[in-house]
């Protein structure tokens, strides 16, 4: 219930977000119409964002512990800010410090803090800290490289954020390694996690709820190969639908919380 009570406060805080008719024009068709749509969802998911992250922090400081819940904030809020920059590009116009921004919070930062707190949950603290000291000066160097890398604004688009701005093409060949660690443990985390309590039918909810998280993870990725080839709009759409997704997942993993659940 927790979940679906979040959601209904999501919805308030968007009817806040109409579009105005006369943005629609006379005569526009329907298909215009949703396109014009589609281009609000990022910020929709900005705003599913700072409720989900509302709820990890409450969660945090009830439990009063739990170093992956931090992780997981960190990385629902680099997520928003990815979409809420997305929003400004997409409504309001692309400059070079919004568009290498973005880059950083959606390319670098969308899923890696999310990883991480997958793996200070599922290994020892020990192992989770190596990961970390090893892991997270590459994240720096790579925000500091695109920081650095100079911009192609012939190929930077107006109102359309894109990694294909940077001139530094060997850079944008570096952030797999980074993406491909984060969904290593953040989608590999939840598929085993989901197989581990499988066989425990008092565990189903966990069952389903790590199975929702793995789609949702993997829904961005497949957006973001699709916007390669120059449809951002798809990436819309599953950055607001894996995250819905995540939450879902994670709230049905907290929910019975008197059989002590330790997420």
């Amino acid at each position: 219930m927790r979940f679906y009570r979040h959601w209904e406060a999501a919805g308030r805080m968007l009817a806040f977000f109409q579009i105005p008719k006369s943005q629609l024009g006379r005569g526009t068709t329907t298909i215009s119409a949703c396109t014009s749509l589609i281009h609000y969802l990022p910020l929709a998911t900005t705003v599913v964002a700072t409720v989900f992250l509302a709820d990890l922090v409450r969660r945090y400081f009830t439990k009063g512990k739990g170093i992956h819940l931090l992780w997981w904030a960190g990385g629902i809020a680099t997520y928003g800010m990815g979409t809420a920059l997305e929003s400004v590009i997409t409504l309001a116009g692309n400059t070079v410090l919004l568009n290498k921004s973005w880059y950083v919070m959606g390319a670098l930062l969308g899923a890696y803090p999310l990883a991480q707190g997958t793996v200070y949950l599922l290994l020892r603290r020990r192992t989770a800290n190596l990961l970390t000291v090893i892991t997270l000066p590459l994240v720096f160097v790579m925000i500091g490289l695109v920081a650095l890398c100079p911009i192609d604004l012939e190929v930077l688009e107006p109102h359309r954020p894109s990694g294909k701005a940077l001139e530094w093409s060997w850079l944008r060949s570096l952030t797999p390694l980074i993406n491909g660690y984060a969904a290593l443990f953040l989608v590999g985390g939840a598929v085993f996690s989901s197989w581990r309590f499988a066989s425990d039918r008092t565990m189903l909810h966990r069952v389903v709820g790590n199975a929702l998280i793995a789609i949702g993870a993997i829904m961005p990725g497949i957006g973001g190969i699709v916007a390669k080839t120059g449809t951002i709009e798809t990436l819309y759409i599953t950055e607001l639908t894996g995250l819905i997704f995540i939450w879902g997942g994670y709230s049905a993993c907290v929910w019975p919380d008197s059989k002590g659940s330790q997420r």
